[in-house]
């Protein structure tokens, strides 16, 4: 077995595992080393998909509890089997990663399992899972290990009663009483898995308004819907302490703006207050990598380090910790390490909340352009104005579109609707092409369907919507 390759990825989450398999297709002769047992790290593993899978699942079951009566249909003797609701998501983790597994063998790379650390620049030396060390010479070095959980001073995750996304993925009862710290994306996704499922569900947000970064109208609007659907928010309120009580879990927070405090009693705390950069205990600092003041790897446009031969990508660099992001990421530099010119355009990377309804963005936001002083045109369609969304009584949400308003291009779209994540791509390849809202406008779009609201928003930029 050789110890020297042409390009060695540390990582094998999404951005890693794509840069190894796209590497092996250019005929670099290339390793990976993760030392999870497992291939697809944290997206794949306890992350991205797990979630989707409960997300779905817990859907499907609030609907036939509470919505299917409206379509004529009754249900009766509906009940939540959680253990086989686990197993149905493990089951599709374990069959994706094992798809990677394939697919690195089919591209001839090689996986070595156990935990990376630089003892120069160009040697890397592997504690293997399965015990002892192997040493390996790279050409090229690319870091691809992704992101950890992040938490608040004082409060320890058990992964039990005090739980992040990974054992909020695997708890073994619904919660009776469920507190959310954090209204961004992960906190809103789970706490609907388990209200769904029967939980109460309490947010803790310290901004004014949930999903902090999203444009502020979908902010406000879906704020509203998940107060709707039973979520109880408490905004602008900062956590100022959690802790075991006889009955169960004492959360303390106080008032953004006022310092008013209280306490809330609950079973089970979800944190879900971001992630940080995993760049502990890879010897970065032996090798000689720069990094910035947030712990994230500095890189060149083309994702190569101040190190010649060391590159970086995804949620270890700077931008969106996206598994997408990564994605793209690690293709773009395994074609620069080949030679070719690979490349990433970061101002169109939408984001996804999978929720009911979906919240999809793309772009800037209002506040972004109003910040910047860049003159727009907003046009903005409803799905209560839309044919299909009302067949299939799914009207909540819009979409709006922001275009440029001398030139007409697409600045930024942000769509709250059903099946938003899919209808968001037609805006994102748009913008990639540099098109103008009449260019949406001009599209035929097939009827019916809840992306003809795409179409619309399009229209309104001009002041012309057929339907409204």
């Amino acid at each position: 077995m050789s110890d020297e390759f042409d390009l060695v990825v540390i990582g094998a989450g999404p951005g890693g595992y794509v840069a190894a398999i796209r590497a092996g297709q250019l005929g670099l002769k290339t390793a990976c080393i993760e030392k999870r047992e497992t291939l697809g790290g944290t997206c794949l593993n306890v992350g991205c998909i797990p979630s989707k899978a409960l997300l779905h699942a817990s859907e499907l079951y609030e609907e036939a509890g509470h919505g299917f009566e409206k379509y004529g249909i009754t249900v009766k003797g509906l009940d939540v089997d959680l253990k086989a609701m686990l197993a149905s998501k493990d089951k599709v983790v374990g069959e994706l990663t094992g798809g990677i597994e394939y697919l690195f063998k089919k591209n001839k790379v090689e996986w070595i399992k156990g935990a990376a650390k630089f003892v120069s620049k160009d040697t890397i030396e592997v504690a293997l899972n399965d015990g002892g060390k192997r040493t390996v010479k790279a050409k090229n070095t690319m870091v691809a290990t992704g992101s950890d959980v992040a938490s608040l001073p004082g409060i320890e995750i058990d992964e039990k009663k005090i739980v992040s996304s990974t054992g909020a993925l695997d708890l073994k009862k619904v919660p009776k009483h469920m507190v959310v710290i954090g209204g961004g994306v992960i906190g809103l996704e789970l706490g609907s898995v388990w209200r769904r499922l029967g939980a109460e569900i309490t947010v803790v947000e310290f901004m004014d308004q949930v999903l902090p970064g999203m444009d502020g109208e979908v902010r406000k609007n879906f704020g509203r819907m998940m107060k709707k659907q039973g979520m109880t928010l408490k905004l602008s309120s900062k956590v100022t302490g959690v802790k075991k009580s006889k009955s169960g879990m004492q959360v303390s927070y106080a008032s953004v703006k006022t310092d008013k405090s209280d306490v809330i009693n609950c079973d089970v705390v979800l944190v879900a207050v971001g992630r940080h950069p995993y760049t502990a205990g890879l010897g970065l600092e032996t090798a000689g990598v720069e990094m910035d003041d947030r712990g994230r790897i500095k890189i060149a446009h083309d994702f190569s380090t101040n190190v010649p031969g060391i590159w970086a990508i995804g949620d270890v660099v700077e931008g969106p910790m996206l598994a997408h992001k990564a994605e793209d990421e690690g293709m773009a530099c395994a074609e620069n390490i080949a030679g070719l010119t690979g490349y990433v355009n970061h101002d169109v990377i939408p984001g996804v909340v999978y929720t009911v309804p979906e919240v999809a963005s793309v772009g800037k936001t209002e506040e972004e352009l109003k910040e910047a002083g860049v003159a727009y045109t907003a046009g903005k369609f409803p799905f209560t104005a839309n044919s299909r969304a009302k067949a299939n009584q799914s009207t909540e949400g819009f979409v709006k579109i922001l275009a440029d308003k001398a030139t007409d291009r697409i600045l930024g779209a942000h769509i709250i609707g059903s099946d938003a994540g899919n209808m968001i791509a037609q805006l994102v390849t748009a913008m990639e092409f540099g098109a103008s809202a009449e260019d949406i406008a001009l599209t035929c779009h097939a009827h019916p369907t809840e992306s003809e609201a795409v179409k619309e928003a399009a229209l309104s930029v001009h002041k012309r919507p057929i339907h409204m």
